[in-house]
This record gives C-alpha cells, structure tokens and sequence, in this order.
C-alpha cells in the first residue's frame, strides 16, 4: 500500500490546477467563447463560398465575351462595360481577412453589383440578336451563367444569415465582452438592397439609326 502514497500525495496537488482548469472551462463556454469560435468558422467557410461562385461566374465571362464578339454590329458600349467591370472585380484581391474589413468589403461588392449589372445588360442587348438566340453555344453559356447566379444568391444569403448570428453575439452582453477581450469584432454583411440598386441595368434602347 505504501506505494500509493506518491499517487495520491501527486494527485492532491494536481487538484487545485485541475479544478481551475474545469472552472476556466466552464466560464469560457459561459462567456460564448466557443460560441465566437464556432461561428468564426462558419463565416469564413460561406465566405469562401461565396468567392468560389463569383469566381465561378468571372471565368464564364471570357467565353461569353468571346462568343458575342462573333456577332456582327453587336453593341460595342455593352461589351465593353462587361470586359472593364470584370476587371474591376478581380482586380480586388478577396481574401478571407476581407470579412474584417468594412470599406474593403463594401468597394468589393461594389464592384461585383456593377459586375452583375453590366452581365444582365449583355443578355438582355443579346436578345435582339437571332444569331445569337440561335446559337447553341451562347445559350449554353447563358445557362451557366444563370445557374451560377442563382449559387451565388444561396451562398451569399447563407453568409448574410452566418454573419448575423455571429454579429449577435459580438453586440449581446455578456458575451459583447469577450468580444472585446479576444477581439472578436463585428463583421460587415452584403448590404442586398444596396447591391440590387446598383446592379439594375440601365434602360437599353434598341432603335438603330438609319442607312444612309
């Protein structure tokens, strides 16, 4: 039995660490801690899934540039809004610290509603192109397009919805504390009805001029 004695005497000065331990424990889950922990991640995730769809629709672009290059007297002012927004967008570089940075953030999706508003000119100019309308690579392109327009609006709610709870608990007491203790700041969201502003695409006029 004697050899039990180290043991228990090794033990008895290991429970009051051990006990801090548990109680720092329970006040961090207390406290939200990984609360923010969880969510963090979960930000970051829609973020990067957000990204993936508008770079997605970025690498569709060129193709659909392309194709409507192939069409003779097709708006040039169109094409080119499209070709310099793109350039605009990418020339931003989104990284996962966006999501820490309001202006930053707010020039990005700036750039992407401007993007999305010189697209949704193109296809409305290129329905008054029978050749066009007629071929099967545009329109294959067009559904593409679509599809990822519509991934980008499931990801970038779902990022919205992310954000929000996260923003909760960063502005709620108690848990605004252990915000300000691990900075754990508040994080900008798409702001959708500014962004549908700005992508609205102008009104187009369809009226030729005359031969001469």
């Amino acid at each position: 039995m004697l050899p039990e004695e180290p043991m228990l005497s090794t033990l008895r000065r290991r429970l009051p660490a051990l006990g801090l331990a548990l109680a720092l424990s329970a006040s961090l889950t207390g406290c939200g801690y990984n609360d923010f922990q969880r969510l963090d991640e979960q930000v970051k995730s829609g973020w990067a899934e957000v990204l993936n769809q508008y770079q997605r629709r970025s690498d569709l672009i060129p193709n659909i540039v392309a194709t409507v290059k192939g069409e003779a007297n097709f708006e040039q002012e169109t094409l080119t809004k499209v070709i310099e927004a793109r350039s605009r967008a990418t020339s931003i570089q989104a990284t996962p610290e966006l999501v820490n940075d309001p202006a930053a953030f707010q020039k990005f999706q700036e750039a992407q509603g401007q993007l999305t508003g010189a697209l949704s000119r193109l296809m409305v100019v290129s329905e008054q192109y029978p050749n066009l309308k007629a071929n099967q690579a545009f329109q294959d392109l067009r559904v593409q397009l679509e599809g990822t327009e519509n991934r980008i609006t499931v990801a970038r709610n779902r990022y919205i919805k992310t954000v929000q709870d996260y923003n909760v608990l960063a502005r709620s007491f108690p848990t605004n504390l252990t915000a300000m203790v691990f900075s754990y700041g508040v994080k900008p969201s798409f702001t959708v009805a500014n962004e549908a502003a700005i992508s609205v695409p102008p009104a187009v006029s369809f009226d030729k001029p005359a031969s001469k």
